[in-house]
């Protein structure tokens, strides 16, 4: 009864720092409302996001802090951008090892072409394939770096893609691809090595590893 107590007022002081810091524009007091009702409830949510571009600043900094890292992805922008790049250069000595699985442009299962008609809702632009091209334009990106950087593997998958999943030792990010939304624009929760989330989309990536193709 002591430890409920104590619960439910520290998740009451918790939301109101978070009220009180969402008039002043600071983040911090909301991270301490995730973990607090994360922790009573047993979800292991180190941090949540509500869209995925706001979480890149972040995952730059534990791509940096990783030892082994993991990507299922869509169109994959963010392997082209900042966060990643520290990672593509190689400077991590402690880096054991990059997997990269990214949709097979070529998409003979029809699954790139049924978001890129989920998506045409609210984007007129994506149409006429355009999703299936960028796809390309970031496997031929990832080509480059893999040969370049021999801790990195590429593999395509013929499946569809309904999360973006980043793994590491220590956290794993999951972004639900919401129809009709871009995945930049999505929520995204942030699990922590010791919770039953992070295993499910460590092993949701592992499954789908042994059935894509290797890009040589």
């Amino acid at each position: 009864m002591q430890e409920l107590i104590i619960g439910v007022v520290s998740s009451l002081i918790a939301t109101a720092l978070t009220v009180g810091a969402g008039w002043l524009g600071v983040a911090w007091p909301r991270r301490l409302l995730v973990k607090l009702l994360s922790r009573l409830l047993g979800l292991g949510i180190a941090r949540s996001y509500a869209t995925q571009s706001a979480a890149n600043a972040d995952l730059g900094a534990d791509l940096r802090a990783a030892r082994w890292i993991r990507v299922l992805t869509g169109r994959g922008n963010e392997l082209t951008r900042d966060s990643f790049q520290e990672v593509w250069r190689n400077e991590q000595r402690r880096l054991e090892g990059i997997r990269v699985l990214l949709p097979d442009p070529a998409d003979p299962g029809g699954w790139l072409r049924r978001r890129e008609e989920e998506m045409v809702r609210t984007d007129p632009g994506m149409e006429g394939g355009l999703l299936a091209k960028q796809v390309s334009a970031t496997v031929d990106y990832m080509r480059t770096v893999a040969a370049a950087n021999s801790k990195v593997e590429l593999r395509l998958l013929d499946a569809q893609h309904t999360a973006r999943v980043i793994v590491t030792d220590r956290l794993a990010y999951f972004t639900p691809y919401l129809a009709g939304v871009h995945g930049r624009n999505s929520p995204c929760l942030v699990f922590s090595a010791d919770s039953a989330m992070y295993d499910y989309c460590l092993r949701l990536f592992d499954g789908l590893w042994e059935v894509s193709e290797s890009v040589a």
